[in-house]
């Protein structure tokens, strides 16, 4: 029994009674630091994500709009009349728990505020009579993209490090720093929402994708400053998933998407490499990137490419090869998984 009156040493972690003869050392006490140890304060956020988002989800599912069918994609009106939109759910779940149990700072409270304001005008286009255009939410994803870019460079400044060429750091002009983010920002928010058209898909590979940047954070020893951010996003994502696996009761519609995609180019850039996005991404950017650049191709140049091959990716897999949802989703993913596991391994070792 530790009596009232006691001194403790946390230098050396021992605790003395008035005599000065040592009673019991920290370590079995704990307990005593528990509320200052990062990673309780992620259990307990973890906790609050999932359950908060399945409730919330739960009672509010049947509030949502509607989706409208997409008109040239395979099988795109099996999701007609389907609630969508959910992301303004597990998004500002996602929000709260940062808050409530992240080590928040200046620079995560304004990323956290554009992730947002991306949710809220994809929630906007979601439940719109007639869906947004493409040069409207164009002009949106740069404007959020232009307010990653200086928040991020503001707080970090303008180095990339090469993790497979042994952490080597290069310096770049703020400038071009600043048009590197952008694209990276934009060309993620829009990869991922064109990726979002096979139920579970898109979250299964940003999951993994979040759990990859996660375990980079713990190779820089960073997982307690910025790992809430992909950690709870995960968690609020399994929650979701948990309504939207085939066949889906209801899907995240662009409040989920775009702001998924926003926070998967937010996770990146707090690793400090950029480029990884490239490797740790690769089906999300193949799957929704390709169609993006099919038809950017046709409407700027003219110029057709990639004629026999749908877009997205999951359509050609779908219509042209005969595979069925669920093998899309769990071949996809495990290509992903992979991919990543490979790359996790190569950057240990270096």
């Amino acid at each position: 029994m530790i009596p009232l009156f006691c001194i403790l040493d946390t230098n050396e972690k021992r605790i003395y009674n008035c005599k000065g003869v040592i009673i019991k050392r920290m370590e079995s006490i704990m307990f005593l630091n528990l509320l200052n140890d990062y990673r309780i304060s992620m259990l307990i956020g973890v906790i609050f994500s999932f359950v908060l988002t399945y409730s919330l989800t739960s009672v509010l599912k049947e509030k949502l709009p509607t989706d409208r069918g997409k008109e040239f994609a395979h099988d795109g009106q099996a999701a007609k009349g389907k609630p969508q939109g959910a992301g303004i759910i597990f998004v500002l779940v996602f929000i709260a728990a940062c808050l409530l149990f992240g080590k928040v700072s200046l620079e995560n409270i304004i990323f956290l505020l554009l992730t947002g304001l991306c949710m809220v005008a994809g929630y906007l286009d979601d439940s719109a009579s007639l869906p947004w255009g493409r040069v409207k939410k164009g002009l949106l994803d740069l404007a959020l993209s232009v307010g990653v870019a200086i928040d991020y460079i503001y707080f970090n400044g303008s180095d990339i490090s090469f993790r497979i060429l042994k952490g080597y750091s290069l310096h770049i002009h703020p400038v071009l720093m600043a048009v590197i983010i952008i694209a990276l920002v934009w060309g993620s928010i829009n990869v991922t929402n064109c990726a979002d058209g096979v139920d579970g898909l898109s979250g299964s590979l940003s999951i993994i994708t979040f759990i990859t940047i996660y375990r980079m954070y713990m190779l820089d020893g960073t997982e307690n400053i910025n790992g809430y951010f992909p950690l709870f996003f995960v968690v609020c994502l399994m929650a979701y998933l948990w309504f939207n696996a085939y066949p889906s009761k209801l899907m995240m519609g662009d409040a989920g998407s775009r702001a998924m995609g926003f926070m998967i180019a937010i996770c990146v850039l707090k690793t400090g490499s950029l480029f990884a996005y490239a490797i740790i991404a690769i089906v999300l950017i193949l799957d929704g990137g390709l169609g993006l650049l099919k038809v950017s191709l046709i409407k700027a140049f003219k110029i057709h490419i990639m004629k026999n091959i749908r877009t997205p990716l999951h359509d050609q897999v779908r219509k042209n090869m005969g595979w069925e949802n669920m093998h899309c989703v769990f071949r996809f993913a495990i290509i992903q998984a992979v991919i990543n596991i490979a790359y996790i391994l190569l950057v240990s070792a270096l």
